[in-house]
């Protein structure tokens, strides 16, 4: 998957998660940009994007990600 296909079925994960179709993912999208984007929506986050990539983020993936962007290019890096 390259990094526009990857965007668009993220995208897809953060709207069921968060419930909001209107939701528009950027590189630069972090928590404080959805409403609904708490600690415990971001676990519920991670096992999303984890069950829909079929792969797993370590610890140190998680806690380092400050932003979208960031999720994308581990995913990136996952599907070569």
């Amino acid at each position: 998957m390259n990094r526009e296909e990857i965007t668009v079925k993220l995208t897809d994960v953060f709207r069921s998660v968060f419930d909001d179709e209107k939701i528009e993912l950027s590189d630069s999208t972090t928590a404080d940009d959805i409403e609904a984007w708490d600690s415990l929506e971001h676990i519920s986050l991670i096992a999303a994007v984890e069950k829909a990539f079929k792969m797993r983020f370590t610890m140190r993936e998680v806690s380092g990600m400050k932003n979208v962007g960031e999720m994308i290019d581990i995913l990136v890096q996952r599907a070569k």
